[in-house]
């Protein structure tokens, strides 16, 4: 089963038995109402890959998720672009997990196979075949790679004495155990199998080597609990919440007791300095950030699009300040697009073999966007004023009020129940809680935006900027 159906994937969570605890235990994942939306959501993208050959790469005569293709030119991450891209498109970019994000990690690890023997062989071994076993089986994929927020002002090792964060308490012939929490998990209650992903912020030192650790486990493995948050979803129909309805993503803490994990699926233990580089030294943080920024721009499209329906439906279009606004929106979307083509443009052979994208201008985008993010929604929020606060449900759009409706919430351009619709588009992309909860996710989608504006300060080659400012000043001095 290389390209897995949404019957199969639907099928494969009846199967499963995860210990999700949402208000109480969950019985049944694939029949409980928050799960409905999304759940019929991920189905039709694994559906759209038998539709549009673009989402797949034929290999050795398989036919594969296009998100595992080996990018060796900047042909193949066009391709990587584009099928991300009808991916994204799907849901306007509100999907923050699907499962090509951490395709594209796993591709990269599977060319990187000397990074992971260089810690020991046998991790080369279980990555490799790990990333093969993922991608014939078409798997859904969620990762975890931070710790409660207990205690910021101390180290991991000291969280609860050191017993809060993921750690792994012994070792055996069959794997080893691991105990703790770790959060947050998007997706987890219906994915096949959780990535739990080394902390990027360990120390060298003996305190953390507990912490050091990759591995992957099955989301229904014995002694793993998912504890899920509140849905943000009103549970009212599509009309009402359009995006909600379909698209809304639970996030879950993973509380883990005595797990053991066999070694088969170890990728890394007990290398702090190495786990910290996982990412980054293996390329994979580089194919995922082309994901990443390919779905965030056709996010911005979405915002874009939606501001000229509105601004159009009621008449506000030509003032100066409305089209200020949607330019705005326009130059982030040639931003994110022009970054993608310059990655891709100066993209190299990287030292496993595979066309990697340069990270510049990813990086670029990656630390801009999750605080531009959150004006898209205040500029919705301000076309629509307290137009996003008169509107009625679904049923009240053709009941004994339907001529009222059409009569007093008309636009200029469209008749009141038209208008009602677009406007609820509105309301769940700019002031829900799933609006709130996607402004949370985009902030923090890659980490702390200051962290991150820090680390792209130190990495950033400044040496031709201030060599332009020395060259004018000692033209000055000549002068």
């Amino acid at each position: 089963m290389a390209v897995r159906t949404g019957a199969d994937y639907v099928a494969a969570l009846r199967a499963m038995t995860p210990d999700v605890h949402m208000d109480g235990r969950v019985e049944s994942v694939a029949d409980h109402p928050a799960f409905a939306g999304v759940i019929a959501s991920y189905a039709e993208l694994y559906d759209m890959q038998g539709e549009d050959e673009r989402l797949t790469v034929v290999e050795d005569g398989e036919r594969y998720a296009a998100s595992f293709r080996v990018p060796r030119s900047e042909a193949d991450l066009v391709a990587r672009r584009e099928a991300a891209r009808i991916r994204a498109e799907y849901s306007g970019g509100m999907l923050g997990r699907t499962g090509d994000h951490l395709n594209a990690a796993l591709t990269a690890f599977s060319q990187a196979g000397a990074w992971f023997a260089d810690a020991d062989p046998q991790f080369e071994a279980n990555i490799l075949a790990y990333a093969r076993w993922v991608k014939a089986n078409d798997l859904l994929l969620t990762s975890t790679v931070g710790s409660p927020q207990t205690n910021r002002s101390v180290s991991t090792s000291e969280q609860g004495g050191g017993e809060t964060t993921l750690r792994v308490v012994s070792q055996n012939d069959r794997g080893i155990v691991v105990s703790g929490a770790r959060m947050i998990a998007t997706n987890a209650p219906i994915a096949d199998e959780i990535l739990v992903m080394p902390q990027t912020v360990l120390r060298s030192g003996m305190d953390d080597m507990p912490y050091s650790f990759a591995f992957a486990v099955p989301a229904d493995i014995e002694g793993l609990t998912l504890l899920c948050r509140r849905p943000m979803r009103r549970g009212t129909s599509i009309v009402d919440e359009p995006l909600a309805a379909r698209f809304e993503e639970i996030d879950a803490v993973c509380i883990f007791t005595e797990v053991m994990v066999p070694w088969d699926r170890v990728f890394l233990l007990g290398h702090p300095a190495k786990s910290n580089t996982m990412f980054t030294h293996t390329g994979a943080t580089a194919l995922m950030a082309h994901q990443s920024v390919t779905r965030t721009t056709v996010k911005t499209e979405f915002y874009a699009g939606l501001m000229e329906e509105m601004a159009e439906a009621i008449g506000i279009d030509a003032y100066g300040h409305v089209q200020d606004d949607i330019a705005q929106a326009l130059v982030a979307v040639q931003m994110g697009r022009s970054a993608l083509r310059a990655a891709e443009a100066d993209g190299f052979v990287n030292d496993f073999g595979f066309f990697q994208p340069a990270m510049e201008p990813l990086a670029a985008v990656r630390t801009w966007y999750p605080r531009y993010f959150q004006s898209l929604s205040q500029t919705i929020r301000k076309f629509g004023a307290s137009g996003l606060t008169a509107l009625p449900f679904e049923g009240d759009l053709h009941g004994e009020l339907e001529a009222d409706v059409d009569r007093y919430l008309h636009g200029r351009t469209l008749p009141g129940s038209d208008r009602v619709r677009l406007f609820n588009l509105g309301f769940d992309a700019a002031v829900s809680s799933f609006a709130g909860r996607q402004a949370l996710f985009e902030y923090y989608y890659h980490g702390d935006p200051l962290r991150m504006a820090s680390a792209y300060l130190s990495g950033a080659d400044t040496a031709s900027h201030r060599d332009l400012v020395q060259r004018l000043l000692d033209r000055s001095r000549e002068d």
